[in-house]
C-alpha cells in the first residue's frame, strides 16, 4: 500500500511546533483575500509565528485556545485549518459569553470537512469551559463563511463595528453573529 496514508481527518489543541504552519496558512488565505491582503505588509512570516507560538505555548487565560484541523500524512498530520478561542471582550458581553476570534481553511481543502469538524470542536471545546453562548466577528463581504454559519444556526445580532491597520490602510466592516451553546 505505498503512496497510501494512515489515520484519519481530526481536530485538536494545536502544539507550539504547528506555530509555523498555521502562521503560513493564514498568510496564503489573507494574500488571496483582497480585503486581508493589505494585513500582510504589517508582519512578516517569522513575527506571524512567533505570535502564534505564544498564543499556543503562554496563552494569557486558560480559556484562550487554538484548534487545528488535521489531515493524517506520511511524514505527519497537516494543519489544513484552524480557529482561535476564548471569552468575548465586547463591552455587552456576559461572562458566560466566547468568542471566536479566529477561523481559517485553507483554500485548497475547503469542501472536504476540515471546516464543520473545527467549527464542532470549537462549540464542544466552549461547552466544556463552560460558556453558554458565542459570538463571531464576521466580515461583511464574506458571503461562503456567512452562509455556513448561517447553515449551523448562527444568526447575526444586530452589532458591527469597523476595525483595520492603524494607519488606516485597511477597513474592515464587520457584524456580529452568535449561536447559543449551552446544554
Amino acid at each position: 500500500m505505498s503512496g497510501t496514508t494512515a489515520g484519519t481527518p481530526s481536530v485538536r489543541l494545536a502544539l507550539p511546533a504547528e506555530a509555523g504552519a498555521i502562521a503560513a496558512l493564514q498568510r496564503r488565505v489573507w494574500q488571496a483575500d483582497p480585503d486581508l491582503h493589505g494585513l500582510l505588509e504589517s508582519m512578516s512570516v517569522e513575527e506571524m509565528t512567533q505570535t502564534w507560538w505564544r498564543a499556543i505555548a503562554t496563552p494569557p487565560l486558560a480559556e484562550l485556545r487554538v484548534l487545528v484541523a488535521l489531515d493524517p500524512g506520511e511524514e505527519g498530520p497537516r494543519v489544513r485549518a484552524f480557529a482561535t478561542i476564548g471569552p468575548s471582550e465586547d463591552q455587552d458581553a456576559e461572562p458566560t459569553d466566547a468568542l471566536v476570534a479566529e477561523f481559517v481553511v485553507d483554500l485548497d481543502h475547503r469542501g472536504r470537512g476540515h471546516g464543520s469538524r473545527l467549527l464542532n470542536a470549537v462549540v464542544d471545546t466552549l461547552r466544556a469551559d463552560r460558556f453558554t453562548r458565542a459570538t463571531w466577528w464576521l466580515r461583511t463581504t464574506d458571503d461562503t463563511l456567512r452562509s455556513f454559519l448561517s447553515a449551523a444556526g448562527w444568526q447575526a445580532d444586530g452589532a458591527h463595528r469597523q476595525t483595520g491597520t492603524e494607519d488606516g490602510t485597511v477597513q474592515i466592516r464587520e457584524v456580529r453573529l452568535h449561536t447559543w451553546i449551552g446544554e
